[in-house]
């Protein structure tokens, strides 16, 4: 077999589905995101099988991305699960054939109650398309499968469905990257926007930090102690007015000058970078990455510019920035 061959058959035939759902495309679609917009409860989507898995997802990126929803397997739902259905919500109900058993027993229950059914089906004239408010047809020439029997080219096709509604429904609600970052508070993205500097620096007794009239001496102790491998030098009233890093110890000592006869305003940098306490995390880390020549940590001031803390690139890599 031309492993290739076949792998470029199973890509073709799904790509012709996807295809196929654009042509497909018309008022139903539509009316299926108004209804699901102006739900006042929460979308339940349910299906079994292969279907079902396919619900899971749709539920999971809806729930990602504004729109309340939940799966219920269809199964479950036979056997008392059903009751999680009210009446303000809408059932997005998932299925190729349209003939499954669980699904269809569930259907007229939910619609007893008050709540719309949308379907996502391959058979407009299913029994589960009858139970339906709005039939989201999808079409399908044959599936994937060498013998035209597993779910394939079914299931891609309604996953696709399913993202187009989550999508639009994102934008329909001008949800934004802040909003999604709250859902997924442990996924870098989350972390990107949401995690501030003021959360990950060194602060407090950690804070590397001495007076501009301090001598090499406690210079020196105050960055072995802190394990910085620099120190912010401030003035009487905790501005920052210099930075002093292992960089800048070196040249000294490169110089050949008697580091301990001079004094701290000789050996540090006098406009260091850094950021704010109320800045993203990922700004700072953009900050270090995109000088000409990249650094590993700032000093990081309060609005009133005051010094209280530094950040060091160890810290964000290991908060997973």
């Amino acid at each position: 077999m031309n492993v290739l061959a076949e792998i470029r058959r199973v890509l073709e035939l799904e790509s012709r589905a996807i295809a196929g759902l654009q042509k497909n495309l018309g008022p139903d679609y539509e009316e299926a995101v108004r209804l699901l917009f102006a739900c006042q409860g929460k979308v339940v989507v349910t299906g079994v099988g292969k279907s079902g898995i396919i619900g899971q997802k749709v539920a999971a990126t809806m729930v990602s991305t504004g729109t309340p929803a939940m799966f219920l397997h269809s199964a479950d739902g036979m056997h008392g699960d059903v009751g999680i259905i009210q009446k303000n919500d809408v059932v997005l109900a998932i299925g190729k054939s349209g003939e499954s058993e669980e699904l269809n027993a569930i259907l007229p229950v939910a619609r007893k109650v008050g709540a719309k059914v949308i379907s996502i089906t391959a058979q407009p004239k299913s029994t589960m398309a009858r139970h339906s408010d709005l039939v989201l047809h999808t079409p399908i020439e044959e599936e994937a499968c060498p013998f035209n029997m597993a779910p394939t080219t079914s299931t891609t096709a309604a996953l696709v469905v399913g993202d187009a509604l989550a999508m639009t429904l994102m934008k329909l609600r001008n949800f934004q990257p802040e909003e999604f970052a709250v859902n997924h508070p442990g996924g870098q993205l989350g972390k990107r926007l949401l995690l501030m500097v003021g959360d990950i620096m060194r602060s407090g007794v950690d804070n590397p930090v001495i007076p501009v009239s301090a001598d090499t001496k406690t210079m020196l102790s105050e960055i072995t102690r802190k394990r910085s491998g620099a120190v912010s030098v401030i003035d009487d009233e905790g501005r920052l007015v210099g930075l002093v890093t292992d960089y800048d110890i070196r040249k000294v000592l490169e110089r050949g000058d008697d580091l301990f006869a001079a004094k701290i305003v000789d050996i540090m940098n006098p406009k260091p970078d850094f950021v704010f306490e109320d800045e993203t995390a990922y700004s700072a880390l953009e900050k270090m990455e995109k000088r000409d020549k990249p650094i590993s940590l700032l000093p990081v001031l309060s609005r009133h510019q005051k010094v209280v803390g530094m950040i060091h690139l160890h810290d964000l890599v290991v908060r997973g920035l």
